[in-house]
């Protein structure tokens, strides 16, 4: 069942929460990609996929982009897990009848909800994209070249072990009121990535701006490390 509020698509999944998304692209009856995609860490379903109209037309791309569970118009899942991720993706995928088979692209942090769909519903995966993916750097099959210099490695790997050994540390961290700043740095963007930055509407990625975390969000910043502290797949 569809719902309209506030000029968002709902649907209902089936234990009853309210999924909001919208439908971008060309008409799915005529298009050669059906894809999802699903936002990372501070997104949401009318923000990060910036491509234009004009491709998609050319290509017959057909585009969902939805609010995961307690962001946006979607409501708060009191029993996230990674499973319920795949789960939220496949039953909007049905309801909105794409096939036995769709395209899904994520960024950031949503690549963790798109492992899951690896590991838990991959039968109905006609193909992956991520975009700046979440990475385990113990992955052998991972050049060191390429991470060698990465200034976050080190918090990475701590926040992965505190998942690991004291998850309600981290999710402890996650919620704090103190310190609790957007890190304003561009050091990680060259000067081309700051230009497409900087046109994406919302975007307050270098604004020094302060944010607390609510139970929803710190759960997906939980199931992030801890996912990738027993990821096993082999890239």
């Amino acid at each position: 069942m569809d719902l309209r509020d506030n000029n968002s698509a709902k649907i209902r999944l089936s234990d009853g929460r309210y999924l909001a998304y919208k439908e971008r692209g060309v008409p799915k009856e005529k298009s050669n990609y059906r894809i999802i995609f699903v936002h990372g860490f501070d997104g949401r379903k009318e923000r990060d996929f910036l491509a234009p109209q004009e491709m998609m037309n050319k290509m017959g791309i057909y585009i969902v982009q939805y609010d995961r569970a307690g962001y946006g118009e979607s409501d708060p899942n009191p029993k996230r897990s990674l499973r319920s991720e795949a789960s939220d993706i496949e039953e909007l995928a049905d309801h909105l009848q794409l096939g036995s088979k769709f395209y899904i692209i994520c960024s950031s942090m949503g690549c963790y909800p798109t492992w899951s769909c690896i590991k838990h519903i991959p039968n109905r995966l006609a193909g992956v994209a991520f975009v700046v993916p979440i990475v385990n750097y113990q992955w052998p099959s991972l050049p060191h070249n390429l991470t060698k210099d990465d200034q976050r490695k080190k918090n990475y790997w701590w926040m992965t072990m505190t998942a690991k050994y004291v998850p309600k540390l981290l999710q402890w961290w996650a919620i704090r009121k103190t310190s609790s700043t957007n890190d304003p740095k561009t050091t990680y963007f060259t000067s081309k990535d700051l230009e497409i930055i900087k046109n994406i509407p919302g975007f307050q990625g270098f604004s020094p701006v302060k944010y607390h975390l609510n139970s929803q969000l710190s759960q997906c910043f939980l199931y992030y490390f801890l996912y990738m502290s027993k990821l096993s797949f082999t890239l």
